[in-house]
């Protein structure tokens, strides 16, 4: 069986209507933000800043194609009241990590390819 991309590219370049230079500057962007949002899930975190988080974390992901890391956050976002899902969050946690390291280098393989 073939391995779902990471990042689906068709929607990608659908979003950017082919343009490889705004491709790549999304691309960039949604890297440092993914970075970013991914710091401030902490199972630890008030049921605000979690949401928040997750939230911003979806949004972009879903916009670059980034389905899998798209859904966990969207299924984080529902994680609120952190002392009773603490454990969940935890776990969660280290899905998004590992997923959010898969999409940076898959991020950074798509903007060095050349076409």
């Amino acid at each position: 069986m073939a391995q779902k991309a990471i990042i689906d590219v068709k929607h990608l370049d659908h979003y950017v209507a082919g343009d490889r230079a705004l491709r790549d500057e999304i691309l960039a962007i949604y890297e440092e933000q993914v970075e970013s949002w991914a710091a401030c899930l902490d199972p630890d975190a008030d049921d605000i800043t979690w949401r928040d988080a997750a939230h911003a974390l979806k949004g972009a992901s879903r916009g670059v194609g980034a389905w899998e890391l798209g859904e966990l956050c969207a299924n984080a976002e529902d994680m609120i009241d952190g002392k009773a899902n603490r454990d969940m969050r935890a776990q969660i946690v280290q899905d998004v990590r590992q997923t959010v390291k898969a999409t940076i280098d898959e991020v950074r393989r798509l903007r060095a390819v050349c076409v």
